[in-house]
């Protein structure tokens, strides 16, 4: 089963200093019938624009993948960290049995855009961790480039559920294909440019969630820049 949500349906916030498009039940968004798919439950498209940010919070068993498409994402935490996230580069907190932290971003002039994403966990409880890491264009280029998984994928960051995070840069006329268990969700969020996955076209904005399919062929009609969760 494959469904395309088209970027226009997201929910919309514009809170001045942020402008975000949520693609599940988030904050005072609030559907039901979108809360999660399998262990992801939050999938936020978030531009901060100059000099915004979120302040100190605190958050408890919870994966916090975050991935910053332009600009810069500085961030610090209970644990000591104190780091600026750069495109192309992946961070990963692991909230455990809890941390407290604060994002923003620390440019008067330009934007940052990220991707964070929630994905619930395996276990309650655990040590809070943080980790870091850059992944290279060249890297990412005409491949699907794992850079988080449950801990069974060699140069990932792990996390504390059987789940694979892939970043891919596509250029015009290429394909790949992406085979996976039966019985696993898929969700595919299309940053730049256009694909075509099993015959359904996905473009900027849209995000494509596959239940239950062994294969995804992905095609490329033109450059594009894709994310792709494989999860139970």
């Amino acid at each position: 089963m494959i469904n395309v949500i088209p970027s226009e349906d997201r929910h919309h916030v514009d809170a001045g200093w942020l402008d975000a498009r949520w693609h599940f039940s988030f904050s005072d968004y609030n559907d039901p019938n979108n809360v999660s798919w399998g262990p992801l439950r939050v999938f936020n498209d978030d531009v901060v624009h100059p000099g915004g940010g979120f302040g100190m919070h605190p958050h408890k068993d919870m994966e916090i993948i975050t991935y910053v498409l332009e600009g810069e994402l500085e961030h610090r935490d209970t644990l000591g960290h104190r780091e600026v996230v750069r495109p192309g580069e992946v961070q990963v907190m692991s909230a455990g049995k809890g941390i407290t932290h604060a994002e923003r971003n620390p440019s008067n002039e330009k934007p940052v855009h990220l991707l964070q994403i929630w994905i619930i966990p395996r276990t309650r409880g655990g040590e809070p961790r943080y980790e870091q890491r850059p992944f290279s264009s060249a890297a990412r280029t005409n491949r699907l480039l794992p850079v988080v998984s449950g801990g069974d994928v060699a140069d990932t960051i792990t996390i504390d559920q059987d789940a694979t995070v892939y970043v891919s840069s596509l250029n015009r006329g290429q394909r790949l294909a992406h085979a996976a268990k039966p019985n696993r969700h898929a969700y595919l969020f299309v940053t730049r440019g256009q694909v075509v996955v099993n015959g359904h076209i996905v473009e900027t904005g849209d995000q494509l969630r596959a239940e239950d399919e062994t294969t995804l062929t992905i095609d490329a009609n033109e450059e594009a820049e894709l994310i792709l969760l494989d999860l139970p």
